[in-house]
């Protein structure tokens, strides 16, 4: 084919670092907590909270996009967006949801399945008051994934936006907020050298309580 391109040749040796289960926390967000942080301080990546959320669209097909993780905790993972979005409708319709994260200077990734809930209302507002007045103008701005007739409308809409709220505080829309995705599984990915990579998988069972199973590479 005229386009086709070959990657076959494409080849890496992973073998910066092993994840040995003798050495992990028994709760996959206290490991999540230490892999995040040792990302961080590798200064090896530009955004580090980067994650690809995928949900089930409304017309049956998986989507992914890349968000950003604002906060973690034993609860879960939390993002923001526009719950009127394509990705807002589609959890609405179907919670279950899949967030992964890779960090190829650290040859690592994580794998997260679990349930999107709707974040408490007023730890919505905590977060939207914390974000710069462009930030909380761009919400009320775009009617987030519907079609668009043009760039110039767009930014017309923000300069009526700006006017009216100069000096004004900016509400945070209802159609605004928060996600927590409560994890139900946690696959924690470390790339080894003959492509015989170390698979961690942490599993909720019926008593809350992780099994830690490892995953042949």
């Amino acid at each position: 084919m005229e386009n086709e391109k070959d990657l076959s040749n494409y080849r890496k040796v992973y073998q910066k670092s092993a994840l040995d289960q003798k050495n992990v926390p028994q709760d996959p967000i206290t490991l999540f907590q230490r892999w995040f942080y040792e990302v961080e301080q590798s200064g090896s990546v530009d955004e580090v909270n980067a994650m690809t959320l995928t949900t089930i669209g409304l017309d049956g097909f998986p989507k992914s996009r890349v968000v950003l993780l604002k906060r973690f905790n034993e609860n879960g993972f939390v993002f923001f967006t526009n719950y009127n979005s394509e990705k807002g409708k589609a959890i609405a319709a179907n919670p279950h949801v899949c967030v992964s994260f890779f960090w190829p200077a650290m040859e690592r990734q994580v794998i997260i399945k679990g349930t999107a809930h709707k974040l408490a209302e007023n730890l919505s507002d905590g977060y939207f008051e914390s974000r710069p007045r462009g930030s909380q103008l761009g919400a009320l701005v775009s009617n987030q994934s519907e079609p668009l007739e043009s760039r110039e409308y767009l930014e017309d809409k923000l300069k009526r936006l700006e006017a009216q709220y100069e000096g004004k505080e900016i509400p945070r829309p209802d159609y605004w907020g928060g996600f927590t995705v409560e994890p139900h599984s946690v696959e924690f990915w470390q790339g080894r050298p003959n492509r015989l990579h170390d698979r961690l998988l942490f599993k909720l069972g019926d008593d809350f309580n992780w099994e830690i199973i490892r995953l042949n590479p």
